[in-house]
C-alpha cells in the first residue's frame, strides 16, 4: 500500500469535507486512508476511539476465517447449542422473535452456491488484510503492536479424520496451513494442556498485545496529518444536491461525502435513508487476566478450541480468553457468566494458568461485551449507496472487523476519489439486501 501522494493529487481532494461516523477500528481506518488522500476528514462518535467492539477483541488478524459462519452442520448442532444458556452460542428468549427474520436469511446462506460465493468474497479481502497494516503501522510508529507469529487451532477429541479433513478445507481455499501432532504442537506452545491432541498451525495470521491502541495509534497518526474528531451522536444522515447534512442533537454539519462505520448500530440511520440492513448484535465476551509482574508468558500465540469455540490471546500484560455468541440485542445488559465460561473452558486447554487464577483471585480480571456487527451472509457492506452518490457504507464486518479494517479502508478511499477498486466490489454493495 502507497502512502504517498503527488501533490497534484492531493490538492485536487484538499478541498473536500468527508465525515466517517463511527471510530471503530473500521471507522478508523477509513478517515486515515481518506485524509492520506488529501481529503478533510472529520470522525464522529458517540463515545469515544475504540471504545466499542474494537477494544475488548481478541485481537486476532483472523485471515484464515474464510468460510462462511452459515455452515450447514450447524443445523444439527444449533438446537443444543442455543438450549445451554453458557454454550458457545445462545439465544435470548426475550429477543427469540426479532432474531427469526436474520436467522432465515442466515440459513438460506448454507446453500451451497451462496456458500461458495461468500467464501471467495472473504478470500477477497482477507488475502491482503495484514499487509495492508503494515506500513500504517509503521508510519504510526506502532508496527510492534502487529505479532506475526500465526495461530493455533487445537483439537480434544475431534476423530483424527475430520482433523485431516479440515486441514484439507482450509487448503483448499489457499490458506497456509500446517497440521501438527502433539509432540509439534507442544514444540510451539508447551503449555497446552494434556487434553490437547492435534493442531492446525496457521502460518501467516497474526495477532495485536493491544487491539485498543492499534485503533487510537492509527487514529493519532490520522489526527498528526489534520483530522478532526468530534465525540458525538448523530441522530440522521440527509443528502442534498451538493452536501451531506449530519444532523446531531443539538447541531447539523454539512460535508462533501459521508461514510457510515457504525457497526451493529447501523440499521436506524441505514433505514432513514432508505435502506433495509439485516444486522444482528453478534455479542461476544472476553475475560482478561493480569500477569503478574514476574510472570512469564504463557503463550507466544493465539490459541483456539475448535470444539470449545472460544480463543486464548497473549496480550501486553494479560492473558485474553474470547468467543462465544450471544444474541440477544444491543441494549440487553450483559451476561458476566458467559465472561466467566470462558475461564472454566481455557482450564481445558492450557496446563498452567496465570496465578491469579491458581491462587483464586480472580476479581481483577476484566469481563468485557462487545456487540460484533453480524450479517447473515457473513459479508461486510463495503459500498457507494446506491441511491446517494455522497454515502459511503463500511459495516457489517461481524468476528473480522480488526482483520479487515485496512483493506477497508483502501477500498472506501477508493470509492470515494471514483477510482477503480483493487477487488470487485458487487458481493459487498447494500443492493443484495434491498
Amino acid at each position: 500500500m502507497n502512502l504517498n501522494l503527488d501533490a497534484s493529487s492531493a490538492e485536487a481532494f484538499n478541498t473536500q469535507k468527508v465525515v466517517v461516523i463511527g471510530a471503530g477500528i473500521v471507522g478508523v481506518n477509513c478517515a486515515l486512508a481518506l485524509q492520506i488522500l488529501g481529503y478533510q476528514v472529520t470522525l464522529l462518535d458517540k463515545q469515544g476511539i475504540g471504545e466499542g467492539c474494537s477494544k475488548g477483541n481478541a485481537g486476532h488478524f483472523a485471515t484464515e476465517q474464510v468460510f462462511p459462519l452459515a455452515e450447514p452442520a450447524l443445523l444439527m448442532q444449533l438446537p443444543k447449542m442455543l438450549l445451554d444458556p453458557l454454550g458457545p452460542v445462545a439465544l435470548s428468549a426475550k429477543h427469540f422473535f426479532k432474531a427469526i427474520p436474520w436467522f432465515l436469511q442466515f440459513f438460506n446462506n448454507m446453500r451451497a452456491d451462496k456458500r461458495a460465493n461468500n467464501s471467495t468474497a472473504l478470500q477477497a479481502l482477507n488475502k491482503q488484510a495484514i499487509e495492508h497494516y503494515k506500513p500504517l503501522l509503521q508510519a504510526a510508529n506502532a508496527q510492534h503492536l502487529l505479532v506475526s507469529k500465526g495461530s493455533l487451532l487445537v483439537f480434544e477429541n475431534t476423530a483424527y479424520k475430520d482433523v485431516l479433513a479440515m486441514h484439507s478445507h482450509y487448503q483448499g481455499a489457499g490458506i497456509a496451513v500446517e497440521l501438527l501432532d502433539r509432540e509439534q504442537a507442544l514444540a510451539l506452545e508447551p503449555n497446552l494442556h494434556d487434553n490437547i491432541h492435534h493442531a492446525l498451525f496457521f502460518t501467516e495470521v497474526g495477532h495485536t498485545g493491544d487491539p485498543l491502541a492499534i485503533c487510537t495509534a492509527l487514529a493519532e497518526y490520522a489526527k498528526s496529518l489534520g483530522m478532526e474528531f468530534k465525540q458525538a451522536a448523530v441522530d440522521s444522515i440527509r443528502q442534498s444536491e451538493s452536501k451531506v447534512v449530519i444532523n446531531m442533537e443539538q447541531d447539523s454539519l454539512c460535508f462533501d461525502h459521508c461514510v457510515v462505520a457504525t457497526g451493529a448500530w447501523s440499521k436506524n440511520l441505514l433505514k432513514d435513508l432508505g435502506y433495509h440492513l439485516p444486522i444482528e448484535a453478534e455479542r461476544g465476551y472476553s475475560f482478561s487476566i493480569p500477569l503478574a509482574e514476574t510472570e512469564s508468558p504463557l503463550l507466544s500465540r493465539p490459541v483456539a478450541s475448535a470444539e470449545r469455540k472460544f480463543i486464548i490471546t497473549p496480550m501486553e500484560k494479560i492473558l485474553r480468553l474470547s468467543g462465544t455468541v450471544e444474541y440477544a440485542g444491543l441494549h440487553t445488559k450483559a451476561n458476566n457468566k458467559r465472561a466467566d465460561m470462558l475461564l472454566k473452558n481455557a482450564e481445558c486447554v492450557l496446563d498452567k494458568l496465570p496465578e491469579q487464577v491458581l491462587k483464586n483471585d480472580e476479581d481483577n480480571a476484566e469481563r468485557w461485551m462487545g456487540c460484533r456487527p453480524s450479517l447473515p451472509d457473513s459479508l461486510p457492506v463495503i459500498c457507494q449507496a446506491p441511491a446517494h452518490n455522497k454515502i459511503f457504507f463500511a459495516l457489517g464486518h461481524q468476528h473480522l472487523g480488526l482483520t479487515q479494517g485496512a483493506v477497508t479502508g483502501k477500498l472506501i478511499g477508493q470509492l470515494v476519489q471514483g477510482q477503480p477498486t483493487d477487488i470487485d466490489m458487487s458481493p459487498y454493495c447494500i443492493s443484495r439486501f434491498n
